[in-house]
């Protein structure tokens, strides 16, 4: 139960999809002919899952609505360094390389209960003028642990985490929020306990940048 909660905490944390991620920007459809199902749904979040070919864990993605600009938003999914002041359970999360396109960060997680998880990540980044107005913003990244620090004794290193997000304005001061994921926090976690708390983590990850969106800072700020 302690490793199924584990699965949960890690990922609640804001990088860990698309799924079949490729050198260019992934899709972010949520249609049935993908293979798409809606999994569950609560506080405006719709969370979808399909099968991984291959593997007995599921992809997901999640669409909710975020109350707050879309620059402001994108400004707290970029806010690296800042993410153990919000997000659950990060212990460290450091930039190793920022770049205007793309950022290699590494980051660690420490849930208490169990041994620590931690990765270092490569986030693409574009953006493009929005069909009705505004700027739409696409993060998505891939596994780069060749690119941060070498393994640590006691911590375990997750080396499949590919994710992305997709920040759509819907009106002037309100986000369209899309959450893909796939990843293997490693350990004995049995698939279906690690599919259900997905969802769970899911839920906490909408929930914290929700809140954080509100602090003045990302609003003042020119993202």
């Amino acid at each position: 139960m302690e490793r199924g909660i584990l699965s949960a905490l890690l990922l609640s944390f804001v990088l860990a999809g698309t799924i079949a991620l490729s050198a260019e920007s992934p899709s972010y459809s949520v249609s049935s002919r993908d293979g798409w199902k809606l999994a569950a749904e609560s506080k405006g979040v719709a969370i979808y899952s399909r099968l991984h070919p291959g593997s007995p864990l599921k992809e997901f993605r999640a669409v909710g609505e975020i109350d707050g600009p879309t620059p402001a938003v994108h400004g707290v999914i970029d806010d690296l360094e800042n993410y153990p002041s919000f997000m659950p359970y990060t212990s460290e999360c450091r930039v190793v390389k920022r770049e205007s396109d793309s950022i290699v960060t590494y980051q660690r997680l420490s849930p208490k209960i169990c041994a620590d998880r931690d990765y270092t990540l490569h986030i693409q980044k574009k953006s493009w003028p929005g069909a009705a107005g505004g700027i739409v913003y696409l993060n998505w990244w891939r596994p780069a642990n060749d690119l941060g620090p070498a393994e640590k004794p006691g911590v375990v290193r997750v080396k499949v985490c590919d994710g992305g997000w997709l920040l759509e304005p819907n009106g002037a001061n309100k986000t369209r929020a899309t959450y893909s994921i796939y990843t293997d926090t490693g350990g004995l976690i049995p698939a279906f306990v690690a599919n259900r708390t997905s969802q769970i983590g899911i839920g906490r990850l909408f929930e914290a940048v929700r809140k954080q969106v509100k602090d003045p800072k990302y609003t003042a700020e020119d993202h």
